[in-house]
């Protein structure tokens, strides 16, 4: 198994992973591969507290020889990340995609040339320093149903994560990319928590909005959504992780690129594209853009 972007995400998956017994190799920074390769893998659960011994590296060459990859990499990096880690992958390799966002794979496909397969997150992780990753929620997935994601699943359920299997797999993505739209530009220039915007009055109408419009223009895709309340699921899940905070804003705050064009800026090209009105989406798509510009240079 490598797990290649393996930042809060990937380290918290790959150290499930590693703790039940399956050989990962973590590539990352240097800083995080430098600390894990020194001291191990330290896992903040919600259920244990536990260093984790798991081999790390900086380089992509680490991926040849695996038989599952997890590409985990910001979606700002898919393209060159793809391109570069393609030489490296053993024929019959599975890649799964942890990431943000629901074009990763059609993407990578075109980049360089391998097919994926989608995975949905759901998991409130961070690294709270090299080598150190806080866990403060969730933890599961979702996959489509195939033998290699079987195999996956079968070997996450060993290690204690949860794995659903859904035919409707472009469903799941869009249901993950309503919350994210919903909540993680919002805690970004709120610099609030999920729980803090769901019980603001005014910010919770943003939040609904928005995942309004998600919707909206999923359904004018030709997305086969399940048939829920999606800007109620968004209120919900923002009320559970309470004072978790997104990715978006842990980017802002540390002066990085967001993922915002693969999140609410996808949302609003693609309404542009349908003749579905998003403003609310194009405005906090470009608060957030304008937040990093403010930030540059990045890192």
């Amino acid at each position: 198994m490598a797990v290649v972007g393996a930042g809060a995400v990937g380290s918290y998956f790959g150290g499930m992973l590693a703790r039940s017994g399956v050989p990962v190799t973590l590539i990352a920074r240097p800083a995080h591969v430098e600390a894990i390769n020194r001291d191990g893998l330290f896992i903040d659960s919600l259920n244990f507290q536990e260093r984790i011994c798991v081999a790390a590296s900086t380089n992509l060459s680490a991926a040849r020889g695996a038989a599952f990859v997890l590409f985990c990499v910001k979606t700002t990096d898919t393209e060159t990340t793809a391109r570069q880690l393609a030489p490296h992958l053993a024929p019959g390799v599975a890649v799964f995609s942890l990431q943000n966002g629901v074009d990763n794979i059609a993407r990578m496909r075109a980049a360089a040339g391998f097919e994926s397969f989608p995975t949905v997150v759901y998991v409130a992780a961070a690294l709270s320093a090299p080598g150190h990753m806080k866990h403060s929620g969730g933890g599961r997935l979702i996959l489509r149903p195939g033998p290699q994601a079987e195999q996956l699943s079968q070997l996450f359920a060993r290690a204690g994560v949860p794995c659903q299997l859904s035919e409707n797999i472009e469903g799941e993505l869009w249901k993950k990319l309503v919350l994210n739209c919903a909540g993680n530009a919002v805690t970004a220039i709120g610099r609030a928590s999920y729980g803090a915007i769901a019980r603001h009055a005014p910010t919770r109408e943003v939040l609904l909005a928005t995942a309004r419009e998600v919707s909206a223009v999923a359904r004018a895709a030709g997305v086969p959504l399940p048939d829920e309340d999606f800007a109620a699921q968004a209120l919900k899940f923002c009320e559970n992780v309470g004072d978790a905070t997104s990715s978006t804003a842990h980017d802002i705050q540390r002066g990085k690129r967001t993922e915002i064009d693969s999140l609410n800026g996808y949302v609003a090209r693609l309404g542009a594209e349908l003749g579905v009105p998003t403003p609310v989406n194009h405005t906090l798509w470009a608060l957030v853009k304008l937040m990093e510009d403010a930030a540059r240079p990045f890192s």
